[in-house]
């Protein structure tokens, strides 16, 4: 069975106790080091100014030296002369301190008596005579062990703070968090304009915040397009589907002459290609949104490919008696699909010669731009664009039909298929357009 994993709330929390009692404790240690030397640094002291002073009075007024514990309070210490006991204190004697010195405590150093008592014990020996001299360091010892044991049991109690306080504290900083999750959990694909909340966008959780609600307006504008392609797409195969079974049921419900059915079944033929290219034009999209379609790149010479596209479409032109014009200048190199940029430039060159009146002309160009760029140029006399379309007219299915002239403005793909298509290549599609001056497209290829 696999183990449950804590929640980020209690990870937090022994992580803060964790962290919080390893400073607790290193901190301690350094108090206890600390008074620890303090405490026998005192002791020593007291010690050396007690040894000084017995030195100095057995060297200047010797028969006073049973008086220093009376006069100067030490009360703990033994003098030998030449190998013999010449004075030691009843307190020393009572204490047993004289086996510290046979146990080889010359100090300073602490030694504990055979009664349980601790003395600080330290000797002076010199070529004639030994001082010896202790303090009682009990009350010491007893108040650092105390201060250990305070210490000792406080850090369970901080420990045990710490969960307590990392938890609450864990629990107020992931607030956002579970708002966030409450939040999200409501949103389903029928409700993409919610977004979550933000209490503070510059702090983690708000960026992260900003960053979902980002990622939900993308997929909120992802679906919208999609509803809206959906419903295009739907509408314009319809169309043509009710236009061949108009004209079908007119045909069977009247006896017609063969030339007359003839016009009947033109008519559905007609349909039939608007139909077919429109499927091959969302085939194409469709692909290209799925990744299907991988560009194969190489070096192509951009003037040849412009004069290969406009000679393809000129009988187009020349049906609405336009010009069509292509600018051989310099050779002109970039590195893309052949395949895909054609299929690009002769949407933009279709929809010229479309929305370009009869009589007028389209001069198709290919040129170096700046900064190592290459140019396809696509200029017709047409009626322009106004400027409420420009933004959209590369969407699926956008038609300004407005600012266009009475003919059929087609289904709205083409130049949506020219964006992708320059796209693919890595480059983009830029417009110039002024309404009854006519539009200039032009593709910007890297180098």
């Amino acid at each position: 069975m696999k183990r449950r994993l804590p929640s980020i709330r209690a990870r937090l929390a022994l992580w803060h106790a964790g962290v919080l009692t390893l400073i607790v404790c290193v901190f301690s240690a350094g108090i206890l080091v600390f008074v620890r030397a303090s405490l026998f640094a005192g002791v020593d002291r007291q010690l050396h100014r007690a040894l000084t002073t017995i030195d100095w009075v057995y060297h200047h007024e010797p028969d006073e030296i049973a008086d220093l514990a009376s006069e100067s309070g030490i009360v703990l210490f033994q003098l030998v002369v030449d190998g013999k006991l010449r004075y030691q204190t009843e307190g020393w004697k009572r204490a047993g301190l004289s086996r510290a010195l046979h146990d080889g405590a010359m100090g300073p150093e602490s030694w504990e008596s055979p009664n349980g008592g601790w003395y600080r014990v330290q000797a002076v020996a010199e070529p004639s005579y030994t001082l010896a001299a202790a303090v009682v360091e009990g009350a010491r010892r007893d108040a650092f062990w105390t201060l250990v044991a305070i210490l000792a049991a406080g850090i369970p109690l901080a420990a045990g703070l710490a969960v307590a306080g990392g938890y609450f504290l864990a629990g107020r900083a992931l607030a956002p968090v579970g708002a966030m999750a409450d939040k999200a959990r409501q949103i389903t694909a029928d409700s993409l304009g919610e977004r979550l909340p933000v209490r503070n966008p510059q702090d983690e959780f708000g960026r992260l915040a900003g960053v979902i609600n980002d990622t939900l307006s993308r997929l909120h504008d992802s679906f919208d397009r999609l509803r809206r392609f959906t419903a295009d797409a739907s509408h314009e195969l319809r169309t043509p589907l009710t236009a061949m079974r108009s004209v079908g049921e007119v045909a069977l419900e009247a006896t017609l002459e063969p030339a007359r059915y003839r016009e009947v079944i033109g008519s559905m033929l007609e349909e039939v290609d608007r139909l077919t290219h429109l499927v091959d034009s969302l085939l194409v999209l469709t692909r290209a949104d799925s990744g299907a379609t991988r560009p194969v790149r190489e070096v192509v010479e951009l003037s040849a490919l412009t004069g290969s596209v406009a000679d393809h479409l000129r009988v187009l032109a020349e049906e609405k008696q336009q010009s069509l014009s292509v600018d051989a200048g310099a050779p002109v190199e970039a590195r893309c699909d052949p395949a895909i940029l054609r299929l690009g430039l002769m949407n933009l060159l279709h929809n010229a010669i479309k929305y370009t009146p009869s009589g007028g002309a389209i001069h198709v160009r290919a040129k170096a731009g700046e900064s190592g760029q290459s140019l396809i140029e696509v200029q017709d006399s047409g009626p322009g664009i106004a400027a409420v379309h420009r933004e959209r007219i590369f969407e699926r299915f956008y038609r300004a039909d407005a600012g266009r002239s009475g003919e059929s403005a087609g289904v709205g793909l083409g130049l949506a298929i020219a964006r992708w298509a320059v796209a693919a290549n890595g480059g983009h599609i830029e417009l110039e357009s002024e309404e009854s001056k006519g539009s200039l497209f032009r593709i910007v290829l890297p180098g």
